[in-house]
């Protein structure tokens, strides 16, 4: 179970930071880690586990979700790799690479978000915080899920992150499209 795991929160974390250099934006989640970033003067990795999951982790307390090893392990790898990944991969200038890093990023956040979550060892901090929510308001997760996106979207613009087109199409946006209601 924690080859899976570590890969597939790798893959994610990495996949995230493909999109950091790339000016066409980045997860909902990281364009308010890219706001506190900048206002805390702290890395992008580390402004996702301190600032977000700490938060998300305390409500999902309140809300019934309980976090275990594989929610621990994706504040700590996903930020770890993020910020790994925007150190060491040069931002592209070239349009089509820009082009090639956002479809890379979501085929490495669609890869590693398929091999962490099977292994069943919770769920990440928004994904216990949606499912909390779910249950405790008994509310489609659809809904949930859009509601929490557009207010860490919103917050996030509102701090200076950069939203755009891989914003709006990235698979945490996608999977919204394809859920039941």
């Amino acid at each position: 179970m924690a080859l899976p795991l570590f890969g597939g929160l790798a893959a994610f974390g990495f996949g995230e930071g493909l999109l950091v250099p790339v000016p066409m934006g980045s997860l909902a989640v990281d364009v308010f880690a890219e706001g506190i970033a900048k206002h805390a003067q702290i890395s992008l990795g580390w402004a996702r586990p301190r600032w977000i999951s700490v938060v998300v982790l305390f409500i999902c307390f309140r809300c019934v979700s309980v976090p275990g090893f594989g929610t621990l392990s994706n504040v700590i790898i996903i930020a770890y790799i993020l910020d790994l990944t925007t150190y060491a991969v040069a931002a592209p200038h070239a349009d089509w690479l820009k082009i090639v890093y956002a479809l890379g990023a979501v085929l490495s956040i669609g890869i590693g978000s398929a091999f962490y979550l099977t292994c069943n060892l919770g769920p990440g901090p928004r994904d216990g915080l949606m499912t909390g929510l779910h249950q405790r308001l008994n509310v489609s997760i659809v809904y949930i899920r859009l509601a929490i996106e557009a207010v860490v979207l919103t917050i996030g613009w509102i701090l200076g992150g950069n939203p755009g087109v891989a914003t709006a199409s990235s698979p945490r946006q996608l999977d919204l499209a394809s859920a039941r209601v």
